[in-house]
Parts: C-alpha cells; sequence; structure tokens
C-alpha cells in the first residue's frame, strides 16, 4: 500500500490533539473578548507587497510566494499574523482611539524554528493600537498571563527586555545606520552574550557607551536586582531611564503570576520591536522551560498603510501552548446504546448541552479503548459508568 508523506516539518493534527487545541483555542477567544479585544480573520493569502510592507520585510525569507493566475500578480502565504492585523487597524477600521483586536489562524513559513518545529503554526494573540503609555504594555502582558493561566500552565517565566537601552547607547557610541543594525559584529555578539569579542569590538568607543555595552551581556537576572544592577550601572542617556521605568512597571504587573528576569541584551526582534518586550516560557514534563509566546511593542507598524499608530501586543504558539498544558478538552466521549427511550434520549441531550461528547452507537459498532464511559439503564433511570471490555473501535487515533 502507498504510504502518504508529508513535506518536512508538517504534520496531521489528529483528534486527541486536535479536541485539546481547539478548546483551548476557544478558551483563548472568550478570555481575549472578555476584556474587549474584538476578533478579525485576516486571509491566508494576500499581494506579496502588502504582506511584506513596512516591518513585513523581515519575513520576506519566510514567505512562500506564487503567483495568482488571475491577476497576474504575485501572491504571499502569510508567515505572520500582525502586519495583516496592522493592515486592517490602520486601512480598514481607521478607528479613533485605542482599539483592540485579536486573532487566531494558521501562519506557514519557509523554514521550521528549529529542530522538531513545525512550518505551520497555529498562532493566537492580541494586539492594542492607539495608546503609546506603558499601561497598554502592562495590559497586554497581563491578559497575555490570564490566557496561559486558562491553559493550566505551570512554572510560567517571563524575561523582560526593552530595544531602546542598546539604540540609546549605540547612539551615544555614534553608531547609525548598518552600524548597529542586525547585521554589525557588535550585534550579534552582544544578542549571542559573547563578551570577548563585545570587548574587542568596542575597544575604541567613547566613554561612557564603551563601559556600558560591555556590561549589557551581564545585565542579566531576576527582575528586581537585575534593574537595581542597570540604573546603577548605565549613564545617563536619554532614553535609557524611561526604558528602565518601563521594564520596572511591567514587572509589578506581572509579579503576582511569574517568575520574573531581565535580559537587557536580548535584541531578537530588534527591527521590529520599539520598547519594551516580554518573553513567556512555561515548565514542560520535565520541569525544562520551553518559549511558548513573545510580544512587547512595535510602534508605528501600520505606517506603511498610511496610519502610523502606537502598538503592542502578543502571540502565541497554540500548539505549543497546548502540548504543555493540561489535558483540558481531552476528556474521552460518552457512549450510548441506539435505543428509541424517551428516557435516554432527554439524558443525551442533557449531557450535550452541559457540553459533553455522547456517542449513539451504530448497529454492530463497538466501543473503543480510548471510549472509557457509556450510558447504562439503571432501572428506568440512565446513569454513566465504566465501559465493559475495551476493543477497537471509536475514538482512537488511528496512524498512516
Amino acid at each position: 500500500m502507498r504510504k502518504w508523506a508529508l513535506p518536512e516539518a508538517i504534520d496531521d493534527v489528529l483528534p486527541s490533539e486536535a479536541a485539546r487545541v481547539e478548546v483551548l483555542r476557544r478558551t483563548m477567544l472568550d478570555c481575549f473578548r472578555e476584556h474587549g479585544y474584538r476578533l478579525v480573520q485576516p486571509p491566508l493569502v494576500e499581494y506579496l507587497d502588502s504582506l511584506l510592507t513596512g516591518s513585513g520585510r523581515d519575513l520576506d525569507l519566510q514567505t512562500f510566494k506564487t503567483v495568482d493566475p488571475m491577476s497576474g500578480r504575485l501572491l504571499g502565504l502569510r508567515a505572520d499574523t500582525t502586519p495583516q492585523v496592522a493592515r486592517i487597524d490602520a486601512h480598514l477600521l481607521n478607528e479613533s482611539g485605542v482599539s483592540r483586536l485579536c486573532y487566531a489562524g494558521s501562519v506557514l513559513r519557509t523554514l521550521p524554528a528549529g529542530p522538531g518545529a513545525t512550518r505551520e503554526v497555529l498562532q493566537i494573540g492580541a494586539e492594542l493600537y492607539g495608546h503609546a503609555g506603558i499601561a497598554a504594555d502592562r495590559e497586554v502582558l497581563r491578559l497575555l498571563l490570564e490566557a496561559l493561566a486558562s491553559a493550566q500552565l505551570t512554572g510560567l517565566h517571563v524575561d523582560l527586555g526593552h530595544v531602546g537601552i542598546y539604540r540609546a547607547l549605540a547612539r551615544s557610541a555614534g553608531l547609525q545606520g548598518d552600524g548597529e543594525g542586525e547585521d554589525s559584529e557588535l550585534f550579534t555578539a552582544l544578542r549571542d552574550k559573547d563578551e570577548p569579542s563585545v570587548q574587542e569590538l568596542t575597544a575604541a568607543y567613547p566613554e561612557p557607551s564603551r563601559t556600558a555595552l560591555r556590561q549589557l551581556p551581564e545585565l542579566y537576572g531576576p527582575a528586581a536586582s537585575t534593574l537595581s544592577s542597570a540604573q546603577a550601572l548605565l549613564p545617563a542617556l536619554p532614553g535609557i531611564d524611561e526604558a528602565l521605568q518601563s521594564i520596572a512597571s511591567l514587572a509589578e504587573a506581572a509579579a503576582d503570576r511569574a517568575v520574573l528576569h531581565v535580559d537587557l541584551a536580548d535584541l531578537r526582534g530588534y527591527h521590529y520591536y520599539t520598547g519594551a518586550t516580554f518573553d513567556v516560557f512555561a515548565a514542560d514534563a520535565r520541569g525544562t522551560a520551553v518559549e511558548c509566546g513573545r510580544g512587547g511593542r512595535y510602534d508605528g507598524v501600520g505606517r506603511a498603510f498610511g496610519r502610523a499608530r502606537p502598538a503592542t501586543g502578543f502571540t502565541l504558539d497554540l500548539r505549543r501552548v497546548t502540548s504543555l498544558g493540561s489535558d483540558v478538552g481531552a476528556r474521552d466521549p460518552i457512549v450510548a446504546p441506539d435505543d428509541d427511550d424517551p428516557a435516554l434520549v432527554a439524558k443525551i441531550r442533557e449531557l450535550r448541552t452541559a457540553g459533553e461528547a455522547v456517542v449513539v452507537l451504530l448497529p454492530g459498532e463497538t466501543v473503543g479503548p480510548r471510549t472509557g464511559r457509556r450510558l447504562a439503564q439503571d432501572g428506568a433511570v440512565w446513569r454513566i459508568c465504566a465501559s465493559e471490555s475495551p476493543r477497537a473501535g471509536i475514538g482512537q487515533d488511528h496512524g498512516p
């Protein structure tokens, strides 16, 4: 028999996982809705120039491209949802004041993020437009942590940072343009915490930037002590004090929900983010911290669409969050016999209304090993009890 293969780093989501993912998707979207975030559903495919306009240009290498047979123009399959939501906010909604939007959907990337990762990521996220203050960043960070709490994740850990600190030090050192960008040696050395290279590359820099840049890789650790060290060691340059205050405010907002660290040399997404950033980790079954979400401030993300508004938000990998959380949504269905007894029909309706899955067996259908509950008659009453001997049938995730 022919074995049907999927492309590398692309996989099917089978019923047991799909059920948990869908329950969590609904739970998180309900959480967002309760906080006033409205759902939008951008298309999977757009004209390429729209997907890669502005900050989306960094996604060029991750975007699958094809030609639209109807228009002859280049199309792209989205590799990230945020540029699309920015387009909707700026170009379609065009609202005054604060706009709160959320989304959930697949994105497709040309390469996986790492070993074992999928190229089709199920993203879920929330974004807030129109407010430049730290209060907006605090809101989205707390919303992120509340959404993860709904997944019953444990061992939450948040790394806080701020790209404004490196930008202020780079300006003070006279670095402009390519000298401070992601393609510079110093940027790479700082991002990788390669302290010997940082020492060598900053040898000719003026003070106080030279010393401060050399100290950035060491400014990582528990939030309170790291912020205290940063305030004592970093120079009083425009932007630095404000950045440290923003980090401290975020730490205060999340102190009751996660273990907090600060990393002032975290420069991932440098050209995308404009202010405070946060990475969120959760413990897997072995107690290892696994990254499951990232967010921060990205002011001006809608500039290319005609409206450069303040913006902050986050995105989560929904399948990864599901794998780290509990088995919420994974309860086996209840099986019931094919019987016209009005009491049985009423019981099935009652259970389904309460959110239970009830399968009415077809003639000759057997009860599967993953279906551990059945409805049995106890006098005039139908009750849930344990299934009898497990046999092949309903509820299995069959492989190829």
